[in-house]
């Protein structure tokens, strides 16, 4: 089975996705870093159980030789909810239940963080990206642990896409999760509700 890791915004510019989400939910990001292999930076936010990172592409690395995650090489318009991310512990099997398009594992690491994610060729994810990017964290690290806990936390994360009904059935056997609703929708939105310590927020 699946579990809830982490929530994507893509922003334009890192600095961009920073101020968006902290004037959004009215706390600071922290932590985050930079991914060589796919020329990306991101900041971060805990959420208890898991977390938000807001990535855009590096301006100061070269371009990779492949594309980029979450799509962020065709990203254009405001900071927003792109795409989520579900870990597993058996990456291989995971991706043998999942539809086709979710990509080849790819080993990393950042610091004492080693991990493997599955990357799409075309850094497209199935469903317009709406089924979620597939990792696998080694050993006992993990961001969401080691995070400041500001007491945001995820109380809906809502996926309206064409294909709702075939989305829920890809994931219905790897997947389940209370606060993750998929609706029908006439083109891919995502939006996120959480609970701050100054009542809802919201992130689309």
């Amino acid at each position: 089975m699946l579990t809830f890791d982490h929530l994507a915004v893509s922003a334009t510019t890192l600095k961009e996705g920073v101020e968006a989400v902290e004037a959004a939910l009215g706390v600071a990001l922290a932590g985050g870093g930079k991914h060589p292999y796919m020329s990306t930076h991101n900041r971060l936010l805990g959420l208890g159980d898991l977390y938000l990172e807001v990535i855009a592409a590096d301006p100061d690395a070269p371009a990779p030789q492949w594309p980029r995650w979450f799509d962020l090489d065709n990203f254009t318009g405001r900071p927003r909810l792109t795409n989520w991310i579900a870990r597993t512990d058996d990456l291989a099997g995971a991706l043998a239940a999942a539809p086709a398009g979710c990509g080849v594992p790819v080993a990393l690491e950042r610091g004492d963080y080693r991990w493997q994610m599955a990357v799409p060729a075309d850094g497209k994810l199935p469903y317009d990206s709406c089924f979620p990017a597939l990792i696998q964290w080694f050993g006992t690290l993990h961001p969401a642990r080691a995070l400041p806990d500001t007491g945001v936390r995820l109380t809906r994360f809502e996926i309206a896409h064409p294909e709702a009904a075939a989305l829920r059935a890809a994931l219905a056997p790897l997947f389940t999760d209370p606060r993750v609703v998929i609706v029908d929708g006439p083109a891919k939105a995502m939006r996120a509700t959480f609970q701050t310590a100054a009542g809802i927020r919201v992130l689309e």
